[in-house]
């Protein structure tokens, strides 16, 4: 390098660090010297807490046609608040603020004597025709600010889904509490409109994306609800709980090849735009992901599975039906109590006995070795959590089949029909969505795609594991499901439905355990019920459950009209053809 070039070299560098210093000194000016008068004057211009002005993104539901339909979107007004160290004529100003805004007048002389407080909300979610006229009244000590507020459109649709925003007491921040709300947060959370992070922070923190930090994440999801079989299947919700008055009810509508979910609810519920009345936080809380339940006789068909793939059995099989059987020393028995004699494996299903599945569980883990059955119930996924995108979800209660001095015949026997062993109605719907789909493992989502703010979509994948069953065994394990519908439920539910497609299904009734005396209630069942059609190339797979109905001992006469319904509007609205 030359003289010259060195001379020009020190020019640049020069006026480089002149300009850097004039930057650091504005910098230092701002936020250290002038920065207690700037907060000061934004103190009063906007006195109220960031959390009443707030972003945030879009949750969207997916119509059959592909049009999109606000689910959770933001609603902006105003709010009108009160700094009771500066209101004068209380009554007055109570007066005058009611031609505009519903007020209590007994809170509202009670806000107006915290003397030591300056801010209090008299009203939000205020449109802009009455705020205006508010703000010109000039009231001293009542004040209009910009608002934002959580809006969802649908009220109660698809509410446990969604879930809830709330206000973060250690930051002052909204954020999701609940459901997609809380599952997806890094992708709809914003930085808050009146957040006052430093400059410096701001400044610095940029950098990692000019040096190839990871980009934005924020953006709006789209999820797997479609909103006209969402609403179907509250409807028919409600139907049941109106003629049965459970405890509590739940249903699943979902794609066994993909595990997309296109509907999905329980009760009780509630309507996230208005809280005010909700005396049980519980309710907010997504029984079909966050619970588990004893299932009873829809685990037949997976024990059958396993009879059949490991070959201690096969479909035309015959046991000897004794009606009842004692292991260490309990007696277990068919929801009867009566012996059959020596019978098909069919019967098993299409009469639903206890005896049968306990039979063909104890003799695999006879011929196969203790561990066989939880092996197997394992690889259904029954005892580990699915991954679908909900927060809090449970995780399968299955650990009384593993082998070890505390494994006893009765355990498996009774697992082998649905008691003794807890899963969640998600985990549940998995597990039978492997006879729908030649075998294999799916992860239930709810949400398709992100849209992010910067531009680029990412669709969300459905991995799936496995097969951890053999086509031939699912294949046989459905055609023994067709019978039970055609040689069962279609006789007692006549149905034109019935004939024209091939439907696999199965209904379960299974004690509720007594948490106070052990054991179980003599007069409590948890009614379920899963079928998928058509048969052998599934769209859907439906699952329904209620605990405690009254009135009704067995599933078959509480669920079996609702899925017949269900599955009348699948077959319509989506235009699925007959296969038989």
């Amino acid at each position: 390098m030359n003289s010259k070039q060195r001379r020009r070299s020190r020019f640049v560098f020069g006026l480089i660090l002149i300009g850097a210093s004039f930057l650091a000194f504005s910098l230092y000016r701002t936020e250290i010297l002038k920065g207690q008068s700037y907060a000061a004057k934004a103190e009063k211009q906007y006195v109220k807490p960031a959390s009443m002005l707030f972003d945030r993104g879009t949750i969207y539901f997916d119509a059959k046609d592909g049009t999109r339909i606000a689910a959770a979107t933001l609603g902006r007004g105003s709010v009108v608040f009160m700094n009771p160290t500066l209101l004068t004529g209380a009554a007055q100003a109570y007066e005058a603020l009611s031609q505009y805004i519903t007020l209590n007048k007994s809170d509202f002389m009670a806000k107006a004597e915290k003397l030591g407080d300056h801010y209090e909300i008299l009203a939000d979610q205020v449109p802009a025709d009455k705020a205006a006229a508010i703000s010109g009244m000039q009231i001293l000590g009542i004040g209009v600010s910009p608002g934002s507020w959580r809006s969802y459109p649908g009220g109660t649709l698809a509410a446990k889904i969604l879930g809830l925003v709330g206000e973060d007491a250690s930051s002052s921040s909204v954020t999701g509490r609940y459901g997609l709300e809380r599952s997806y947060e890094s992708v709809l959370n914003r930085p808050g409109t009146g957040s006052s992070a430093s400059v410096f922070a701001q400044l610095f923190g940029g950098l990692s994306s000019v040096f190839g930090g990871s980009g934005s994440s924020e953006g709006d999801i789209v999820t797997t609800i479609e909103p006209t079989t969402q609403k179907y299947l509250e409807k028919i919700l409600n139907d049941i709980e109106a003629t049965w008055h459970s405890d509590e009810i739940g249903g699943i509508i979902i794609d066994p090849n993909t595990g997309e979910i296109s509907a999905m609810a329980s009760l009780p519920t509630f309507d996230p735009n208005d809280t005010s009345a909700v005396k049980n936080v519980g309710v907010f809380s997504d029984s079909l992901v966050e619970h588990v339940y004893e299932m009873g006789s829809i685990m037949k068909p997976l024990t059958m599975a396993t009879a059949l793939m490991t070959g201690a059995e096969k479909p035309d099989s015959t046991y000897d039906d004794t009606g009842t059987m004692t292991l260490n020393g309990k007696k277990i028995s068919n929801f009867d109590g009566r012996a059959r004699g020596v019978i098909p494996m069919q019967q098993i299903l299409s009469q639903s006995l206890n005896i049968g599945a306990a039979t063909i569980a104890l003799k695999i883990e006879h011929i196969f070795g203790a561990g066989t059955m939880f092996k197997y119930f394992s690889s259904y996924g029954l005892g580990e959590k699915t991954g679908i995108d909900e927060p809090n979800e449970a995780t399968g209660i299955i650990n009384n089949l593993k082998p070890g001095s505390d494994t006893r015949d009765i355990n498996i026997a009774t697992a082998a029909y649905g008691q003794g062993i807890a899963v969640s109605p998600v985990a549940m719907a998995r597990a039978l969505s492997i006879l729908a789909n030649g075998g294999y493992l799916v992860t239930p989502h709810l949400v398709k795609e992100i849209d992010y703010s910067e531009g680029t979509v990412k669709t969300i994948g459905t991995p799936k594991s496995g097969p951890v069953l053999s086509k031939q065994t699912v294949d046989e394990v459905t055609a023994m499901l067709v019978k039970v519908v055609d040689g069962t439920i279609a006789a007692a539910h006549p149905d034109i439905y019935w004939k024209n497609y091939s439907i696999a299904a199965k209904t379960g009734t299974a004690q509720i355990p007594d948490p106070v005396n052990g054991g179980y209630y003599k007069d409590r069942y948890l009614h379920s019920f899963f079928g998928y059609f058509p048969a052998y190339n599934p769209k859907f797979l439906v699952f329904l459950y209620q605990v405690y109905p009254k009135g009704a001992e067995y599933a078959s006469a509480t669920l079996t009209d609702p899925f017949s319904q269900l599955a009348k509007f699948l077959i319509n609205y989506y235009d699925i053809s007959p296969d038989r």
